[in-house]
């Protein structure tokens, strides 16, 4: 478990000066997050590891010189503590899988707020995967099929017949008053229900929880 207690060190890599203003701006505003340095492309963010030992690194995937994927493969064979999160712009679902297979730990949108950033780089230094808010359906099962994916084994005796319902439920997106009617349960209720899914499946979001339902077999989309 990582120290939770000081500031997480943060590097950030992306070849548009203005966004990476913006970016730091947002970092600058956030508790316990402490930005050490910025890059202009893969090149420099590798360099620029060795002088700053960040704790996470954010970068865009297409960059000149050394791109996201590639840079990514780099941090993790020469530093395996340092974990990665992927910038794109679009909802590019190659890349990202790219990024994810090359070690990174999240991606996020360019056009994520504050607060999604926050909680990427909070998620991914205490060792969690955080998936994109935005995240298309289309995605998300690209995601759980991966190779990535598949290699973790979770049994479905840890869920019980309930939970698998509600969590199929979730995935069509239902709010927890519909899941509620629909299985004659609260919203409170629901809720309950809904966090522990979030913690046995060590999902951040709804889209951890799809993305998990869709690899365990529990949801199909069509």
């Amino acid at each position: 478990m990582k120290n939770i207690n000081h500031n997480i060190k943060v590097l950030i890599a992306d070849d548009h000066e203005i966004f990476r203003d913006g970016l730091k701006l947002m970092l600058s505003k956030a508790d316990k997050i402490e930005l050490v340095g910025e890059a202009a492309n893969g090149k420099e963010l590798i360099k620029l590891i060795e002088t700053t030992s960040p704790d996470v690194v954010v970068t865009d995937i297409k960059m000149p010189m050394m791109d996201g994927v590639e840079a990514t493969k780099k941090i993790k064979e020469q530093y395996p503590a340092i974990e990665v999160i992927a910038l794109s712009m679009f909802d590019d679902e190659e890349l990202i899988l790219e990024m994810l297979d090359a070690g990174a730990k999240g991606y996020l949108l360019k056009n994520s707020d504050k607060f999604e950033i926050t909680d990427a780089v909070t998620t991914v230094y205490e060792g969690n995967t955080y998936y994109c808010k935005h995240t298309s359906s289309k995605l998300a099962k690209l995601i759980a099929l991966s190779r990535e994916n598949k290699e973790k084994k979770k049994k479905e005796a840890e869920f019980t017949e309930k939970e698998i319902e509600i969590i199929r439920l979730i995935c069509q997106e239902f709010t927890n008053k519909e899941i509620g009617e629909k299985v004659f349960l609260s919203s409170r209720t629901v809720e309950g229900y809904r966090m522990k899914i979030m913690e046995k499946l060590k999902a951040k979001t709804t889209v951890g929880i799809v993305i998990e339902a869709i690899r365990l077999g529990f949801y199909h989309p069509e």
